[in-house]
């Protein structure tokens, strides 16, 4: 099911919302965000709506709405499904004209909400991809834009054929950067909790932070650095943090098989305990 908020009303369904010459559709001028409602919370909610004017902004586009609008939006869109229900929350701003460079005005917006079940804490294979992320001086990596993702959908494409659900990749130094649709967490053997600094390669997820500052307050530290791919496989423990699936353990990298492992378990545990004082109410 697909609710989408559209120029003043909702609508059920695949809304259209584009036309040929609009800049967003031959000129990739679109930024979204995801959130998430799962059972009527929704963990960060304002972070993720600051982002996506944020994203605009970057790409020289205004969004036409404020946070405390969309907002209520939000809660006009969970309120149109069953209160169990595990939804993502997709926040879509893209440019409508311009030639070349988008009008900063002409801006357009669309919010969607539609069912996603949180995926089982049961985990994911992932290999390492031949594909780089693109540095801040070729690509907008400091926005969620839609045109970064033909990159990581080329990373899916190749790992799926190869027989993996995931991969990762690299910055142009050849340092891990993050899975193609999620942040990496892992453990060295030497039980040192990891995850690659963020260097202007890729964003730094939301959920991403909230698992450091989590573990954190259970005095698990989480060392910030570079990271070399072949420390991927001397690694105790692989995970990843995203909006889609939250925290959710690696269990085969390359031809290794991983069990779930013990911090991975308590990321997951601290997160969703987070994020069930986060209700809709109090957004």
């Amino acid at each position: 099911m697909y609710q989408t908020y559209i120029n003043g009303k909702w609508s059920e369904g695949n809304t259209p919302i584009f036309g040929a010459m609009d800049h967003s559709v031959w000129l990739g001028s679109s930024v979204f965000d995801g959130s998430r409602s799962i059972g009527g919370v929704v963990p960060d909610l304002n972070l993720h709506l600051a982002r996506v004017i944020s994203s605009a902004e970057k790409l020289g586009m205004q969004c036409p709405h404020t946070v405390a609008e969309m907002t209520a939006l939000v809660k006009q869109g969970v309120a149109l499904f069953p209160k169990d229900a595990a939804l993502y929350i997709r926040p879509l701003v893209f440019a409508t004209e311009g030639l070349l460079i988008p009008e900063t005005s002409k801006t357009g917006f669309a919010l969607t909400l539609f069912d996603a079940p949180l995926p089982p804490f049961t985990g994911f294979s992932a290999c390492l991809s031949a594909l780089r992320r693109p540095d801040a001086s070729m690509a907008p990596t400091d926005a969620k834009a839609s045109s970064l993702y033909a990159n990581s959908t080329r990373a899916l494409k190749d790992a799926k054929a190869r027989g993996f659900d995931n991969a990762v990749m690299l910055d142009s130094e050849g340092c891990v950067t993050e899975f193609a649709t999620s942040n990496i967490f892992f453990v060295t053997p030497e039980g040192e909790l990891t995850t690659p600094i963020a260097n202007g390669t890729f964003l730094a997820g939301i959920t991403r932070a909230r698992v450091i500052k989590l573990l954190g307050e259970a005095n698990i530290a989480v060392n910030e650095r570079r990271v070399k791919p072949e420390e991927l496989n001397s690694a105790k423990e692989i995970f990843n943090t995203g909006n889609f699936g939250k925290v959710m353990p690696c269990v085969r990298y390359e031809s290794r098989v991983l069990a779930v492992g013990e911090i991975a378990t308590i990321a997951r545990e601290r997160y969703m305990a987070f994020a069930a004082l986060q209700t809709i109410e109090n957004a």
